[in-house]
């Protein structure tokens, strides 16, 4: 008798643990999915506000670039004595003040990115100085940056290029 009872409450124990298995299943697939769904709908209202904010960082950074261009920045700042020493601490000293005036984009573009835009103002600089040991005078140091560009493009120009790989990858 004992053996019968036992099957007996086995009859009733097995569709209880069987449906109590199956129900454990589907709640514990229906919270994962809500969880995901929650957090795509975090990240995508998250992207809604972030990307204004990164594209700013992007075009600020590219106007960095461009002011730093030696091409426009010769232009913009012109000599005002035939020191060629002076003149080349005044562009450095306005390239290191753009860069300066932002840093605070680095927080919304990536670190690769950063990076190309920090060695692109460093090689910038190294253009300037370099010019500046072959010549004795602001116009010839104006000419001798002008000439060097004329062989190669400017270091800004692969920044640029980068920015704008990232700009269309961060909209595929």
């Amino acid at each position: 008798m004992n053996e019968i009872n036992i099957i007996q409450l086995l009859f009733y124990i097995l569709p209880a643990l069987v449906t109590g298995g199956i129900a454990f299943y589907f709640f514990n697939l229906h919270t994962k999915n809500e969880e995901g769904r929650r957090r795509f709908l975090l990240h995508k209202e998250m992207d809604k506000n972030t990307i204004p904010i990164r594209l700013q960082a992007y075009e600020r950074m590219a106007l960095f670039l461009e002011r730093i261009n030696p091409s426009k920045l010769l232009i913009r700042i012109a000599p005002e004595s035939a020191d060629k020493e002076v003149y080349e601490s005044q562009l450095i000293a306005i390239i290191e003040s753009e860069f300066d005036h932002n840093l605070a984009q680095q927080i919304y573009i990536s670190d690769e990115c950063w990076n190309v835009i920090k060695a692109s103002k460093n090689a910038t600089i190294q253009l300037i100085r370099k010019a500046a040991m072959n010549t004795e005078n602001a116009q010839k140091l104006r000419e001798e940056v002008l000439n060097n560009l004329l062989e190669k493009q400017p270091p800004s120009s692969a920044a640029l290029g980068y920015i704008k790989k990232e700009i269309r990858e961060l909209f595929s």
